[in-house]
């Protein structure tokens, strides 16, 4: 009997145990009656995405999320429990109870809910993964709507085709906020939301402090964010109507793996996953800088720009509040004095770290008094943490300093109150004897007169009145007439000048350029050069200095012993092999990147063409003659309509009276391209083109799939990587889109042609066949009215909307 009432009780277990519903490997869909827990996951029906429990990096706690599947670094798009997690995924349980789906942790105590005010105990509610990384919780049958989904509820990511805006319905509103570090997915400091007042997107500190915005929208893109008209991969859609206000956007290849991220560091990332380097690489940052975000370092903490592994650090006297934070690239809690300041008499000595910053920090309190008073009344107030005396005006700091840009040259100075004992002291004076003294002063005059003799050796080198300017050097007129042999041997020339050889005494090679017609006093010449010849790149040709006497108006280069770019691809120089050429696209957009997004000022060359392309010994890229636009100031467009020998590189705009954008030197890169594969003149009447415009006959091909290595220099024989001569020609058509709105900024063809982002088919200029019918009158620029109105007539009527199916 014993054994019989065993063995019944074994079969109950068995029976009670196989009853409960399990979830089965690899479901997209949570029922009614079923529960996920431990390792039990969802999956999304072609694998694209995967929901269940995880622990980010060494935390001991777990987390609800949706993460890519296809992904080999985990990277999670949403999670529920964020500020709630569980410590025991095996006992917790996420599953649907009374029309809500819930998370109940290891005491079955709910810690997380979709908390609809929906009571049903209907059986046909089910949760959804689907492949675009939407959960969907539905009370009824698949073709049932949502009652709930997670792109309607993101937390810090936006995956494409979810909505980002406000609800007036339910009143309210998709926000992303980022998490607190890298390992602690609860609410962070920064968030993304909808401004609807101004139909913007806001960057938000705390929840309250604005330290970025989109700009409103204007019907086709937010104003700040012009890349949007152009995107790579994505078509951004605005909608706005009495239900709802909100910004979704879509890929074009539905293969690409992409998200949007606000960032743990303040940033708003898109991210695109790129398979042959198993890495996520941005495609779109903003802010640009991480020293633009609002308390990134925290309270006294200092942001530096040039610092690549670590922005932040503390000022002298100061530590990290917590280290363990900034181990995790966490600075939000800043920095702490390494001795505390008090109030009273046996206080800790206090006294000022001078610091140079590029801003004042905010919060800051007018105070009356000079420069002196104002440093004894910080320093004798015990709640004052800093004081600034800047254009007479003394400025001070009760409350804890934030945003602290340094700027070591150029800045504005600061005085942050420190311990005494902390800050960096010089020896003491006692016990100075007089052979110190004695010693000191000899070391001092012997330095002194060292450098004098280096100035001397260097006056010297070169001849009669030249001298050091800076950077540069200042040439007398008589000094560079002698290096060149009286501008003998000439190199070459342009509408801005010729361009001679030229030997200094120090027998280095210079290029000397003779500008014409310059009618620029010697001062205002001397500031314009002189703030060209602080822009330093790998891939501008550098300035080494310059003559202003009179009318005299000499710019002195480097030479580049390998000559300009069209004297390869036009002239019976060696030919030019296609890795050589596809380098010289490559940093030549490098150089114009620097020139039009990294200097202080946007310089736009506005003379882009083989010509202004200089090789170094190793072939290297050189932007000439750039900044010679501002220089020439009002001359300029003089000198661009009665340039000989431009041959269809100004973009139409010129011609139209609108202000110039870097948008026309992407015109004129693009026609550049053109050459560089082809190896003639774009208008060139050759036999291979059979007497077309160039640009026209690689359309013929590029658009139907033919064979692009036709396109090639025929001395190159078709040695040619065929993808990227390809890559080459889609580029070169959107940067000479007829509106150049619909070009892509330059930063993103250089990182096209590095391989982070792919290109789609453009569309064909409308300009392209104006161009082959008017060749003539785009060959040649003069001052002819009937040449300008034909071209004036015919850039006039080349605009085109841009294309939403197809953009670079």
């Amino acid at each position: 009997m014993i054994l019989i009432a065993e063995a019944w009780l074994f079969f109950c277990l068995c029976f009670f145990f196989f009853s409960i519903p399990h979830l089965s490997s690899g479901a997209d869909t949570l029922l009614v009656n079923q529960s996920l827990s431990g390792d039990e996951t969802l999956v999304s029906l072609a694998g694209n995405f995967e929901l269940g429990f995880f622990r980010p990096g060494e935390s001991p706690n777990y987390y609800i999320g949706i993460w890519f599947k296809k992904v080999e670094e985990t990277t999670i798009v949403w999670v529920a429990n964020r500020d709630t997690p569980v410590s025991d995924k095996f006992s917790s349980q996420l599953k649907i109870i009374d029309g809500n789906l819930v998370l109940l942790d290891e005491s079955n105590t709910q810690i997380w809910s979709t908390d609809l005010m929906i009571s049903t105990s209907s059986t046909s509610a089910s949760v959804v993964l689907r492949d675009d990384g939407n959960l969907v919780f539905r009370n009824g049958s698949s073709s049932s709507p949502p009652i709930w989904q997670t792109f309607e509820h993101p937390t810090h990511a936006f995956l494409p085709g979810s909505k980002l805006g406000f609800n007036n319905l339910t009143n309210t509103k998709q926000v992303l906020t980022s998490w607190r570090n890298r390992e602690d997915p609860a609410t962070g400091l920064f968030s993304l939301e909808l401004d609807q007042n101004a139909l913007q997107y806001v960057l938000k500190y705390n929840k309250s402090l604005v330290y970025w915005t989109s700009g409103s929208w204007n019907g086709r893109f937010f104003s700040s964010i012009p890349e949007m008209k152009s995107g790579v991969k994505f078509t951004f859609i605005f909608s706005q109507n009495e239900n709802e206000t909100y910004n979704t956007y879509y890929l074009y290849d539905t293969s690409t793996i992409s998200t949007l991220i606000m960032d743990t560091s303040g940033q708003i990332q898109q991210l695109t996953w790129f398979e042959s380097s198993k890495k996520w690489l941005p495609v779109w940052i903003q802010p640009k800088t991480k020293c633009e975000i609002h308390a990134f370092c925290g309270t006294f903490g200092t942001c530096k720009q040039t610092t690549e592994s670590q922005f932040c650090s503390c000022l002298t006297g100061f530590t990290p509040r917590s280290k363990s934070d900034w181990n995790q690239s966490d600075f939000s809690g800043g920095c702490v004095r390494k001795t505390n300041l008090q109030c009273g008499r046996n206080a800790e000595t206090p006294d000022f770290l001078m610091t140079r910053v590029k801003d004042l920090p905010p919060n800051n309190t007018v105070a009356v008094g000079s420069s002196g008073e104002c440093r004894t009344n910080c320093l004798n107030n015990c709640s004052c943490n800093a004081y600034s005396f800047f254009d007479n005006q003394c400025s001070v700091w009760d409350r804890d300093l934030l945003n602290i840009p340094e700027d070591d040259s150029n800045g504005k100075t600061i005085y942050v109150k420190v311990a005494s004992k902390d800050l960096p002291r010089r020896k003491k004076r006692k016990g100075v004897t007089v052979s110190t003294v004695v010693g000191s002063v000899a070391g001092v005059v012997f330095v002194l007169g060292l450098i004098m003799l280096i100035i001397y050796r260097r006056k010297r080198s070169l001849v009669g009145k030249t001298t050091m300017e800076g950077l540069l050097v200042a040439f007398a007129y008589k000094d560079l007439q002698i290096a060149t042999k009286n501008f003998s041997d000439k190199l070459g020339g342009g509408g801005f000048g010729s361009v001679f050889k030229g030997v200094l005494r120090d027998s280095s090679v210079v290029a000397v350029k003779k500008l014409e017609s310059m009618s620029q006093g010697e001062k205002q010449f001397r500031s314009e050069v002189s703030t060209i010849g602080t822009t330093q790149h790998v891939h501008l040709v550098r300035l080494r200095g310059f003559c202003a006497e009179g009318n005299n108006k000499l710019l002195v280069y480097d030479y580049m012993p390998n000559g300009s770019l069209d004297s390869h691809l036009f002239h019976e120089k060696p030919v030019l092999s296609w890795k050589t050429r596809y380098e010289i696209a490559l940093g030549t957009a490098r150089g114009l990147v620097y020139l039009h997004e990294k200097c202080r000022d946007c310089i736009i060359h506005c003379d882009i063409k083989p010509e202004n392309i200089l090789l170094d010994a190793d072939f290297c890229p050189k932007i000439a003659d750039f900044g010679l636009a501002k220089l020439v100031g009002r001359d300029f467009s003089r000198v661009l309509t009665t340039l000989r020998g431009a041959r269809g590189y100004l973009a139409p705009e010129w011609l139209s009276g609108v202000a110039v954008t870097a948008k026309a030197d992407v015109f004129s890169y693009g026609m550049l391209l053109f050459e560089l594969v082809n190896g003639k003149r774009n208008a060139e009447r050759s036999e291979d083109s059979g007497g077309t415009f160039f640009p026209c006959l690689a359309a013929t091909v590029v658009m139907v799939g033919g064979d692009i290595l036709s396109l090639l220099d025929s001395r190159l024989n078709r040695e040619a990587d065929v993808e990227e001569v390809s890559k080459i020609f889609k580029v070169a058509f959107w940067c000479i889109q007829d509106e150049e709105e619909s070009r892509p900024s330059i930063s993103m063809v250089e990182q096209i042609l590095e391989g982070v982002l792919d290109v789609n088919m453009p569309p064909i200029p409308r300009s392209i066949k104006l161009y082959a019918d008017n060749a003539e009158h785009v060959v040649f620029f003069t001052e002819s009215s009937s040449q300008r109105s034909s071209l004036e007539s015919s850039s006039s009527s080349s605009g085109v909307s841009q294309s939403k199916s197809a953009s670079p």
